[in-house]
């Protein structure tokens, strides 16, 4: 089974980097970091990872994995990666994406009408490109898998593994990951987190 987790420049590292390491261990998988073109690429914080195939040599994935991107709106400007989306979702077993990146599975046509969600500052523009946006944290609607914000990576891979896997190897995976956030604050999302809070990083997602 060949997973493709899509890079291109000021991607989100965490969002793919989540659920890469949920899924990279199972021997089924075969984990190829595609890209227009296959060597660096930058990361919105400055890391820096290695596409090692293009989207032409791997066009029929049968996983698609997409982040998303703190400069999000350029990257819908990407016309070869959506070109490459539109061709590879008909054949692909699951097509995903965390955070913003189901923007870009908008702008393919593949959300259209579609319940989908992503950042929570992002949802208006998701609701604009013709997906039924919804608030949960994951969302499955046949084989299309959208995450929220960054982190939500980490509960959409482990929804994939148990979806591709069974419940027994998700739940191998999860322990041996040791996933069980235990967060020091109560911020982690908007209905929670201080109306101020909400208001800068609303502003600094949409800049």
């Amino acid at each position: 089974m060949r997973a493709a987790f899509v890079l291109y420049e000021n991607m989100t590292a965490l969002d793919l980097i989540g659920p890469y390491e949920v899924l990279a261990g199972h021997p089924e998988l075969t984990t190829h970091f595609v890209a227009e073109r296959t060597g660096p690429v930058a990361c919105d914080s400055g890391a820096v990872l290695h596409a090692d195939t293009t989207l032409a040599e791997l066009p029929d994935p049968d996983v698609i994995v997409v982040p998303g991107s703190g400069h999000w709106r350029p990257a819908l400007e990407n016309d070869a990666l959506i070109a490459w989306l539109a061709a590879a979702h008909p054949t692909a077993r699951w097509t995903t994406s965390v955070c913003t990146g189901s923007t870009l599975l908008a702008a393919a046509g593949l959300l259209t009408g579609r319940p989908a969600t992503t950042h929570w500052a992002v949802r208006g523009t998701l609701a604009e490109l013709g997906a039924e946006v919804v608030t949960d944290r994951v969302v499955v609607d046949g084989n299309t898998i959208t995450a929220a914000g960054v982190s939500a990576g980490i509960d959409m891979g482990l929804l994939l593994a148990r979806e591709l896997w069974g419940g027994r190897m998700a739940d191998t995976i999860q322990l041996a990951i040791e996933y069980a956030p235990e967060t020091p604050g109560d911020a982690g999302s908007p209905e929670t987190a201080d109306p101020d809070l909400v208001t800068t990083v609303r502003a600094l997602i949409n800049r």
